[in-house]
């Protein structure tokens, strides 16, 4: 077996171990330590157990994972983990979906209008997905069961909105992306700003058009269940302005220059933490479980890193990332033709696997390809974002879908929620099409921000 075809078996077996449950941090790991002793070794050099252990992929593992604890960009993900879980933590979700579905009570669809917005304004705080379709599962898919929301119509919303963190500035996402392409954070938090909104837009707008012409989904909140609008406007006062003041804050300080994404993450912790103690939430058994569940979230994230790092060094030893590229630029195809087949494998890769194992194992082979093919790095960066939110939302493994049934169990079927997301899934790729046709959309801002990128 030559080294390339090795490299292939190695990818191979990794999806195929995944796809058994094996967990991906260590799965990488242990690939990575397994055939890179193999790629490094010299079998005639060992003479004595001790040189058994002289090998390169030790020294390569020590390594990857110095770069890994040292990497400046990477600091700023437990502080943003810490904000999430404060936040969720803080009750500040509930007050926050109350208020928005009064505010849009005039609107068809107003509580899955209300719904989105909430899930768009916490997941961009949180980053998590699946805290995210959990506790609107448990907020908001109740409330819409109660107003005679049809249920599949309110398992889609809460499923498509949850996502939208995943895109939409400050996303942890982003932070791992600029990691990995060694891209500048700040501008792909301003490419990703006008995509993310088309597509929170064109959620709602779908919603609106969809109960207009089915009113029967979603009916109209009663006229004695809304209160007065001083009322109204008091909830709005007191939940959306403060996490939506903190959310700007913390991005308008990373867009402004006035902080790198680790210094914002440090001030959206803080504030997190102020935001607790006005709503009274703020207890040391929540500091607490906030600290455990961002330790947890990040050295998972870090073994993440140091395992498909060395995974990938690994692979690319063996001529894994040669072959790949070799057998694509074969074809001769044109820019858009290559685009198209890549999203269209990373799309296929969503069934199986989760953004992050995307991220690190996949997009890396495609990232040498993009100066032959004459392809903007933030807008490749763009497209690859908005075709992650489809690993959540695509059947038969959407994420999401499985995240709410988890916490609804038999209120609803899994075919309800499938069915459900499916407009939410066309409207991402139509989003997908559009920014195609029209690289500005996410080009236009970073380019007024910082300058025209210069390769």
């Amino acid at each position: 077996m030559t080294n390339p075809e090795v490299a292939i078996l190695m990818l191979s077996l990794f999806i195929v171990l995944v796809l058994c449950g094996f967990p991906v941090a260590f799965t990488l790991l242990a690939m990575g330590v397994g055939f890179g002793y193999y790629a490094y070794l010299d079998a005639g050099s060992i003479q004595t157990i001790a040189d058994a252990f002289s090998n390169n992929i030790f020294y390569l593992l020590n390594q990857n994972t110095y770069s890994v604890m040292e990497n400046d960009t990477l600091v700023a993900i437990p502080l943003f983990l810490f904000m999430g879980y404060v936040v969720e933590r803080a009750n500040i979700v509930n007050k926050l979906f109350y208020s928005l579905q009064m505010a849009a009570r005039n609107l068809p669809g107003s509580m899955a209008i209300a719904a989105l917005i909430t899930c768009a304004v916490f997941s961009t705080a949180s980053g998590i997905v699946g805290a995210v379709v959990t506790l609107m599962g448990l907020l908001a898919f109740p409330a819409m069961a109660k107003a005679n929301y049809d249920k599949s119509f309110a398992s889609g919303v809460i499923c498509a909105g949850g996502t939208l963190g995943i895109l939409i500035p400050p996303s942890i996402m982003l932070i791992v992306y600029a990691a990995i392409a060694e891209l500048s954070p700040l501008r792909l938090y301003a490419a990703a700003m006008l995509p993310g909104l088309i597509l929170a837009g064109s959620y709602i707008i779908y919603v609106i058009i969809r109960v207009m012409f089915n009113p029967s989904i979603a009916p109209k909140p009663r006229a004695e269940d809304v209160p007065p609008k001083r009322v109204i406007y008091w909830n709005l006062l007191t939940s959306f302005v403060p996490l939506t003041a903190l959310i700007m804050l913390v991005l308008g300080s990373i867009l402004g220059g006035l902080a790198t994404p680790a210094e914002a993450a440090a001030m959206g912790a803080l504030g997190g933490l102020v935001l607790a103690g006005l709503y009274r939430s703020l207890s040391w058994g929540m500091l607490k479980d906030s600290v455990y569940l961002t330790a947890k979230a990040t050295a998972m994230v870090c073994w993440l890193f140091v395992g498909s790092w060395t995974f990938a060094s690994v692979f690319s030893y063996l001529g894994g990332h040669e072959i790949i590229e070799h057998f694509i630029l074969g074809f001769e195809l044109a820019p858009w033709q290559f685009l198209v087949l890549v999203q269209l494998i990373i799309f296929l890769l969503g069934w199986p696997l989760e953004w992050s194992e995307i991220l690190i194992i996949f997009v890396p082979i495609f990232l040498p390809m993009l100066d032959a093919f004459g392809v903007n790095p933030y807008f490749f960066a763009m497209l690859v974002a908005l075709n992650l939110q489809t690993s959540f939302l695509t059947p038969p493994m959407a994420m999401s879908a499985y995240y709410l049934k988890g916490v609804l169990g038999s209120a609803i079927e899994l075919m309800d929620i499938f069915k459900g997301i499916m407009p939410y899934l066309a409207i991402v790729i139509s989003v997908m099409v559009l920014m195609y046709q029209f690289p500005g959309i996410a080009l236009w801002l970073p380019d007024v921000l910082f300058g025209k990128y210069i390769p």
